[in-house]
């Protein structure tokens, strides 16, 4: 009788906190999701991160740990009935010591839903631990959030998933009659390639000896076909999406080109050019400003010839632009200047518009006094002094020059006409 089939990904779940890839930040030897696990008192919780980083198997080992019963749910196809059928259990035989709830993907849940557990996880009767791969603090109902302790999960290490792998390859082995034959490099292969999900990593190695014969051999070649674009992490509605092009920008901005290079990589690789032609053309002007004011039309430039190439090919223009805004001199006066023009306007520092530069339209209709305003271009320089701030705001300054030189100079060349 053949022995029934299990995942792979079950057979190597962890069954200890120890056996747990990764996540040392809050489950190593000091780490304190760890310390409250082994104080066995299990507070109301949201595990938040990426997929195959060991949320579920985490909140599994609790389970196993605590005295109450295990409930789980799954947000993207349970509704306001399961709920009801593990409160209807609470103070029962069923549930002697409380229920702890296990709700993976509790985005998917709507505020009504998540708003029916607030009674239960505020009296202890129910225990939360909620799963999600978006941000709580954007998809979580703020009662339920205010409730419950946060902690992230991040992608494994590819040092720890080799662990994984390793182990995953032994289990698969021992399963077998002739051994396969692993060769070198393709457990370091794989581990890097799962882009910090074991679970993906688990799915590759099983699918390598499902390919091969006993006795056979898995190539390093078989381990990178296999693993083909696995390790991109990308959803275009999470935080991912804007991590990436966060990245990108900050990389631009720290006159990094090679970084700059490598996030737009990660977004060109999935097809988002709206979010690269949206961020290079605003760091065009807020991270190099003045200091290269060309920059702004030859960034244009390069979007408009990636939208009109389509990919693959906007890579190149979209390249250029990363790499002349990564080495081009740096400067956010503009940023700073506007940025404090705008406060004060929110702010109500207007004050009335100085007679001299009103439209002169009003002149004749009850304002017949001169408006006396000076036309700079009568005068030497092509510049006259005058007032042009309001009263209130008239020795008010937004605009500082920016330490490079092509700042400088205009500073230099106002400063000689204006003496």
């Amino acid at each position: 009788m053949e022995t029934a089939y299990k995942p792979l990904a079950d057979e190597i779940r962890p069954r200890s906190l120890s056996e747990v890839v990764g996540q040392q930040h809050i489950l190593g030897r000091d780490g304190l999701l760890k310390r409250i696990v082994d104080s066995g008192s299990i507070p109301n919780m949201i595990f938040y991160g990426p997929s195959g980083t060991g949320k579920t198997t985490v909140a599994r080992i609790i389970a196993e740990r605590t005295q109450r019963s295990l409930r789980k749910l799954n947000a993207t196809t349970a509704g306001i009935a399961d709920i009801r059928r593990i409160i209807d259990e609470l103070d029962t035989f069923l549930t002697p010591g409380g229920v702890l709830l296990y709700l993976d993907e509790i985005q998917y849940f709507n505020k009504k839903q998540q708003q029916s557990l607030l009674e239960f996880i505020e009296d202890g009767r129910i225990t939360l631990i909620a799963s999600t791969t978006e941000n709580p603090y954007f998809c979580v109902f703020g009662a339920v959030l205010s409730r419950s302790t946060v902690f992230e999960f991040k992608p494994v290490p590819p040092q720890e998933a080799e662990k994984a792998v390793q182990r995953a390859v032994e289990i698969l082995n021992a399963r077998r009659e002739v051994p396969v034959g692993v060769e070198d490099g393709v457990v370091r292969r794989v581990a890097q390639a799962c882009g910090g999900d074991v679970r993906k990593a688990m799915n590759a190695v099983e699918l390598l000896f499902s390919a091969a014969a006993d006795g056979s051999v898995i190539t390093l070649a078989d381990a990178e076909l296999i693993s083909q674009k696995s390790a991109m992490r990308y959803d275009r509605d999470g935080d991912e999406h804007y991590d990436i092009l966060s990245a990108m920008m900050k990389s631009l901005r720290g006159s990094d080109p090679n970084a700059a290079l490598h996030y737009l990589a990660r977004a060109i690789e999935v097809g988002d050019l709206a979010g690269i032609c949206r961020r290079i053309l605003c760091s065009a002007s807020e991270d190099i400003g003045l200091a290269y004011p060309q920059a702004v039309p030859i960034v244009k430039g390069c979007v408009d010839s990636a939208l009109q190439l389509g990919l693959p090919e906007a890579r190149l223009p979209l390249a250029e632009a990363c790499i002349l805004l990564a080495t081009a001199p740096k400067s956010n006066s503009v940023v700073m200047a506007i940025d404090e023009a705008v406060a004060d306007v929110k702010a109500g520092q207007v004050g009335s518009i100085p007679r001299e530069l009103q439209n002169v339209h009003a002149d004749g209709t009850g304002f017949e006094r001169e408006q006396g305003y000076l036309y700079p271009h009568d005068y030497p320089g092509h510049w006259v002094r005058q007032q042009y701030l309001p009263d209130a705001l008239k020795n008010r300054q937004y605009y500082r020059y920016g330490d490079n030189k092509t700042e400088q100079a205009a500073r230099n060349y106002w400063e000689a006409i204006q003496k």
